[in-house]
């Protein structure tokens, strides 16, 4: 156990001695930190180490030596230097992290066995060590999240052998039950979630890797394609497919497999009906959200894992059908590059995959057709590791959603019974491309992160029951762009406009609380962290710019985009990937803008429609 880790948590969360559960968070921190990719976790290290070299060089003792008063004034001098604020905000995530985990464990309550998991529905899964060096197949699909899942049962169903790679392994229902929520989160999550964009400000951007991708750990949120996206893909971009009726029968069918409904008030929760409070009183739009989780009891656990399996994933709804099909789905192999044969008749033509297991060694399947479906960050590096990375835009063009997100506090518990982790939209203002929703946590990780640091931030904790978090995310002007051919390198500069609409969403969540009777709100802003009235927040706003705020962002997507204009497009307004016969493309990276609302559904439709073409064209 490293001392610097034990003295820093110690001194954010004021460890006095008094409660046992404090005790046992440095090594959840270790076990946290481990997880994450070199860079992430050295500079966690090197933070604590420099935090503990700051109070030795202060006080002349280490800070598991101090005393809590001391480690406090220690606390409070990093934070009257804003170089220092930044760094220890930035160790503050980790450690309420594993904080939040082990209060949670010691403190509940309800000790009755949690209901058996349902037995989840067959797939013919083969890790990557028991498949063969060189097999063959019709099609080889590369990923199985929403695009890839409903490629491969689209062309399995015509008739095609389908196998699908996917990076992950296969996570059961049962798995996600019998695991703490953070323990999951680790695995889930591509490099334990610290997946950062650079730029000005850094934007942290999780996905997922598993078979069923980021739709295991989505929060379920359901949203058809808005028109006027679907007719500015229409008319800007040439795509025949976004024609809105034809689209419309796409987007049904997703919805139909996925279980797509109306989210039921019962399990909406405080926080859900708080935001419909203050939308209705302000006179705002706003309505529970539509999800895939028939049946769904409210764990709040949608984006670690549905341990009820309740919310329809794809590898509970979409492979299932693949499977029955006839496709095959080889997990734990990492595609390494597309396989293509440059002396074709008619120029080049894919030939398969190579991928790789985890031990190193390498397996072929060959196959005249490649659907590429890896999502908008690790698509443009396959293509560039198979030398069809050519086109300048391959890469380009990444949209997302960034988000931010503010907490109010109320005279009473919040997160006190069955809630969904998306819960409600307040839609006023979305035809600007804001978009807010009622959000809560998995136990014990708490996305929203408290202000203050020692005695404070141990009573923010104490108190986080009685907070509401809202979280709102913006339709961006595509400004990043993934670098790299092994690792991703990403850099996003975000819009001044952009900016300007996320400080807005700020005001307008700000709005939605003390209309619902918030007492304060938590802002995650500096310098101004905690406000009594719109009038406060307004103000403090106006002495801010986007670049001071800290971001997520979500849901990446255009990174190979099609369109009918070969020099803006790499893929073609079908799908097929330009330079190259037989590689389609079939996940986020294929929209060719931001889609302006959580994508799973555009994504599947888009899969859907691309794959449908393929098989009347193969």
């Amino acid at each position: 156990m490293s001392r610097s880790l034990r003295g820093l948590v110690a001194a954010l969360l004021a460890d006095d001695g008094s409660e046992r559960w404090l005790a046992a968070v440095p090594y959840r921190l270790e076990s946290l930190l481990a997880s994450l990719p070199l860079p992430a976790r050295a500079g966690i290290r090197c933070g604590a180490v420099a935090v503990d070299a700051y109070a030795a060089l202060s006080t002349g003792a280490r800070l598991d030596r101090l005393s809590v008063d001391d480690r406090d004034a220690v606390l409070s001098s990093l934070t009257q230097r804003p170089a220092l604020l930044h760094l220890l905000d930035a160790l503050k995530v980790p450690a309420l992290l594993a904080g939040s985990t082990e209060r949670t464990l010691h403190r509940a309550s309800d000790t009755r066995s949690a209901p058996a998991a349902p037995v989840d529905p067959p797939l013919d899964c083969v890790p990557s060590p028991q498949w063969p060096d060189r097999s063959t197949a019709d099609v080889v699909v590369v990923g199985s999240g929403a695009g890839g899942a409903i490629a491969a049962r689209t062309l399995a169903r015509a008739g095609m052998r389908v196998v699908i790679v996917e990076e992950g392994r296969r996570h059961t229902t049962a798995d996600f039950a019998r695991r703490v929520p953070l323990d999951r989160f680790t695995e889930l999550y591509r490099d334990g979630g610290a997946t950062v964009m650079w730029g000005r400000p850094p934007v942290l951007l999780p996905t997922g890797r598993a078979v069923g991708g980021t739709t295991v750990i989505n929060a379920g949120t359901c949203y058809r394609t808005p028109h006027r996206v679907l007719a500015r893909w229409h008319s800007t971009y040439g795509l025949d497919i976004a024609e809105s009726a034809a689209f419309a029968v796409h987007l049904d069918d997703a919805e139909r497999v996925l279980g797509v409904t109306r989210q039921p008030l019962d399990v909406v929760g405080r926080g859900g009906l708080l935001a419909l409070d203050g939308a209705g009183r302000l006179g705002w739009q706003a309505a529970p959200l539509r999800r895939n989780a028939p049946g769904c009891r409210g764990s709040c656990e949608c984006v670690v894992g549905c341990p009820t399996g309740a919310k329809q994933s794809v590898q509970l709804s979409v492979l299932p059908d693949a499977c029955t099909a006839g496709a095959r789905i080889v997990t734990s192999a990492r595609a390494e590059r597309i396989l293509t044969d440059p002396d074709r008749p008619g120029g080049p033509r894919c030939a398969g995959v190579a991928a790789v297991r985890p031990d190193g060694s390498r397996l072929e399947i060959l196959s005249p057709m490649v659907v590429v479906a890896a999502g908008a960050l690790q698509s443009p590096l396959l293509l560039r590791r198979s030398g069809l990375g050519k086109h300048p835009r391959i890469g380009r063009n990444l949209a997302v959603h960034p988000a931010t997100s503010v907490a109010g506090r109320f005279p009473d518990a919040v997160v006190d019974g069955p809630t969904v982790l998306q819960s409600v939209a307040v839609e006023e203002l979305h035809d600007d491309g804001i978009l807010i929703e009622a959000t809560a946590s998995p136990p014990g990780m708490g996305s929203f992160v408290l202000p203050g640091a020692g005695r404070d931030l141990r009573a923010e904790l104490e108190g986080a029951e009685r907070l509401a978090v809202l979280g709102a995310m913006i339709a961006d002007r595509p400004g990043g762009k993934v670098l790299g051919a092994r690792y991703p390198l990403l850099r996003y500069e975000l819009d001044p406009r952009d900016g300007s609409s996320l400080l807005r969403a700020i005001a307008a969540m700000g709005e939605v609380l003390f209309a619902a009777g918030a007492e304060e709100v938590l802002t995650g802003l500096p310098g101004m962290p905690r406000v009594r009235s719109v009038s406060e927040l307004k103000a403090a706003l106006g002495y801010l710019t986007y670049r001071q705020l800290h971001l997520s962002a979500f849901h990446p997507t255009g990174t190979v985009a099609m369109g009918a204009n070969d020099q803006v497009a790499p893929a073609d307004p079908h799908g097929w990937l330009r330079g190259v016969r037989g590689v389609l493309i079939a996940d986020g990276s294929a929209l060719p803008s931001c889609p302006e609302v959580n994508p799973q559904l555009t994504i599947m439709a888009t899969a859907s429609a691309v794959a449908v073409a393929a098989t009347r064209s193969v």
